[in-house]
């Protein structure tokens, strides 16, 4: 009797399981397009140099009336957005820029290091 009671337990467990869709839309495409805390120059984040990077940042976050946050937070926030999203796809090149655009909109806001 016990041995039903099991195979039945795990049939279960594996239709519930197989019963569901992947995703096919990655979340984070979405969040890109339809975000509401900054409006970015379109590809900004391939930009080799960190400062600029930072500058377009913080002008996007300084123009913004629709961000939840502070300036520097919103800025900063779609910084680590990129570097997360995109983080395996980032050449060492490309992930050394944006770490150094973290330092650099740390030093046009005026934060410490």
């Amino acid at each position: 009797m016990r041995k039903r009671k099991a195979a039945a337990k795990s049939k279960s467990r594996s239709s519930a399981k197989s019963s569901r869709r992947p995703s096919t839309a990655k979340w984070s495409a979405a969040v890109a397009k339809r975000s509401d805390a900054l409006d970015l120059k379109p590809g900004i984040f391939k930009s080799r140099s960190a400062r600029s990077i930072a500058l377009s940042l913080k002008h996007s976050a300084d123009q913004s009336h629709r961000r939840k946050a502070g300036p520097f937070q919103s800025a900063m926030s779609m910084l680590n957005f990129e570097i997360n999203r995109a983080g395996h796809n980032l050449s060492a090149n490309q992930r050394k820029t944006l770490d150094q655009a973290k330092v650099e909109l740390r030093r046009v806001y005026g934060r410490a290091p």
